[in-house]
């Protein structure tokens, strides 16, 4: 067991929780690689009409964040608080359109939920260039959006579908576009397919 593994351990058993390391997501890429530009998804690119200031340039890429105890009881509780505080329900019923990314209050679409943890977080200290809004498709076919947190320890879902926080490749998502790193209003590819319900800006 190499050294990330065993501090990784650590950290988890200190807030309680147990992790079973199996041999798929030992051998499954701890971050997620880029494939390239893409174009946003259209209620991203709508929202930063009206958010400008949560959609520019974010400078040099940093890297991941170093993981420690305190910031991953962070996400744990940032999750956790959010999926609680926030009724899930779709665009339509909520706002009367088929696509509205925003800031919610007490009801709010997946999107929604991701946009919120990721604003927090930013509060809590964490880069924006960590935090990443991510589009990917539910073995259904579904699309649907998660928030990425990029770490020296891998990539981390925050889901309003879970509770608990995992790694990418434990989620059972197929990947794929999310933010770039180095500018917020800007989206890179991470894999095949696409995801229908979550309509794409095309220029």
């Amino acid at each position: 067991m190499n050294k990330h593994i065993h501090v990784l351990g650590n950290i988890v058993a200190a807030i309680g929780l147990a992790v079973t390391f199996s041999t798929t997501a030992v051998a499954a890429p701890a971050n997620l690689v880029a494939a390239g530009d893409t174009n946003p998804p259209i209620g991203h690119f709508e929202f930063c009409k009206r958010y400008p200031n949560d959609c520019k340039s974010l400078g040099n890429d940093p890297g991941p964040l170093t993981l420690t105890r305190e910031r991953w009881a962070q996400m744990l509780e940032v999750n956790t608080r959010v999926n609680q505080a926030i009724e899930p329900d779709t665009d339509l019923n909520i706002n009367g359109v088929e696509e509205l990314w925003s800031y919610p209050r007490t009801v709010g679409d997946c999107e929604d939920y991701a946009l919120l943890k990721r604003l927090i977080l930013i509060k809590q200290g964490f880069s924006p260039s960590d935090l990443l809004i991510t589009v990917v498709l539910q073995p259904s076919g579904e699309g649907h959006a998660v928030l990425t947190v990029r770490t020296d320890y891998g990539d981390y879902i925050l889901d309003n579908l879970r509770g608990d926080v995992r790694l990418w490749s434990e989620s059972g998502y197929t990947f794929v576009k999310r933010q770039s790193p180095v500018h917020a209003g800007r989206w890179t590819k991470l894999g095949p397919g696409s995801a229908t319900s979550v309509g794409t800006v095309k220029y």
